[in-house]
């Protein structure tokens, strides 16, 4: 059964358009409040609900907190407020306050213009699809606003941020610090602009900021995990020995070395994983997705690390996580789950067990970069009009050739986009002008097929 409203992230679009408009915002506040509450019984008799808010640095952060603290305390719910806060921040608090949900207003690494609402259970864990179909089935219903007794209050957690910083010092060893690492983070001007530089700093780390000014509307505007070329160019003009890329609610990361290279969501937990394993603390395999490199399989398998794929998105990577009773995870995107440190994938975590595996390897980022070399991998985006079946037979005979040239050195993937008119075309290989090729002509025939 199809979902009207929630997407792979929640609920997201651009602001003034259905449904990020306050009237909608409002309403699903309200149904929301409902439905989680409605599951979360175990109160004791006369007690209010609590569902924690927490936001972005958008400017329209300030209405739709509004909006929702309006729904929320007419189906008799108490808000906590946390103002600017990363995602994964409100999974972890969440949890520790007791509350009954968690609601984050941010569309991510989106300009400001757009924005979105996603919902965490009482454990930090995401919506199952479930009470997700339940949200929308409440949102056709008329809003019945509870008897004036019975409404909900709204108060501020002033520590919220406190609370969060100690909580990620807590997943680095208490035997290891920073000192003698200079580190540029980029706070991509979004939730992490307050939290990281103290997390980095107090564990012993000299800090260099940038997109730490937020103004409402700059995050993510050139800077952050999805524009890294700020970091690179700071990095190399502060002398760093590396660079820490954060985007603008918190949950992807990317890090430079101290000669400027990029490291992916793949580079990164493949770091990751090879010092967890070298130190018997792996406990199981590593989840990817359709999109991880293809080198970073075949580095698992010479090291004899157990590996599989999830469909494209960090839920997805969570569930095959569990399925498997595995701890680590991630996409090339930027984000990494380390379930045995947090429910949530944690941009600021992921960081410090990167900087635990040097600090305990004794290498440096430049250093552990080298060991893994990523194959060429090219993505074309091809805009429809309607909805393309990918199965028609001119499609999959130029995939077929594709992979014929490929000759098992490589891979093609096709893919629907989940928030955009568009089909993904992929194809990676050892061959660079090989895979840009390939790509090229399977995208002209999907062009084609849509035209």
């Amino acid at each position: 059964m199809s979902k009207k409203y929630f997407g792979t992230d929640g609920i997201r679009g651009k602001v003034g358009e259905h449904p990020i408009t306050p009237d909608f915002v409002m309403r699903l506040g309200y149904a929301a409040g409902k439905v989680l509450t409605s599951v979360n019984n175990n109160l004791a008799k006369g007690a209010h609900p609590a569902v924690l808010i927490g936001k972005d640095t958008r400017i329209s952060g300030y209405m739709l907190e509004a909006a929702l603290e309006a729904g929320l305390s007419a189906a008799g719910v108490d808000v906590l407020l946390t103002g600017p806060m990363p995602t994964p921040a409100v999974a972890y608090l969440t949890r520790a306050l007791r509350a009954q949900a968690g609601i984050v207003i941010s569309a991510s690494h989106n300009p400001f213009y757009d924005n979105g609402i996603k919902f965490f259970s009482s454990e930090g864990a995401k919506l199952p699809d479930d009470i997700e179909h339940a949200i929308e089935a409440e949102l056709e219903k008329p809003m019945q606003v509870m008897e004036s007794a019975k409404l909900g209050k709204a108060r501020r957690i002033d520590d919220a941020a406190g609370r969060y910083i100690e909580f990620c010092k807590s997943t680095f060893p208490n035997d290891l610090d920073l000192r003698g690492l200079k580190i540029v983070l980029d706070c991509a001007h979004g939730a992490t602009y307050h939290v990281a530089p103290n997390v980095f700093h107090e564990l012993g780390a000299e800090i260099v900021c940038i997109g730490n000014k937020p103004d409402g509307l700059n995050i993510n505007e050139q800077v952050g995990s999805t524009h890294p070329q700020a970091l690179q160019k700071a990095v190399l003009e502060y002398q760093a020995d590396l660079g820490i890329a954060f985007d603008g609610d918190g949950d992807r990361v990317m890090m430079v070395d101290a000669q400027g290279n990029l490291l992916d969501g793949d580079q990164l937990l493949y770091i990751i994983a090879i010092g967890l394993h070298a130190v018997g603390g792996l406990n199981g395999g590593i989840a990817g997705t359709l999109m991880t490199n293809l080198a970073l399989e075949h580095a698992f398998d010479k090291h004899q690390i157990p590996f599989a794929r999830a469909k494209v998105g960090d839920r997805y990577v969570l569930e095959l996580l569990n399925e498997n009773n595995w701890k680590l995870g991630g996409e090339n995107s930027g984000h990494i789950l380390t379930l045995d440190k947090h429910t949530s994938g944690d941009a600021i975590i992921a960081a410090l067990q990167v900087l635990h595996v040097l600090k305990q390897s004794g290498k440096t980022l430049t250093q552990m970069n080298a060991e893994l070399v990523l194959y060429p991998q090219v993505l074309i985006n091809v805009t429809t009009k309607t909805k393309l079946n990918l199965e028609i037979p001119q499609i999959q005979n130029a995939v077929k050739k594709a992979e014929n040239e490929l000759n098992g050195a490589g891979r093609v993937l096709l893919r629907a986009s989940g928030t955009e008119p568009k089909i993904r075309v992929m194809v990676e290989g050892q061959d660079n002008f090989l895979v840009q090729k390939l790509a090229e002509e399977i995208a002209e025939v999907v062009r084609a097929a849509a035209s």
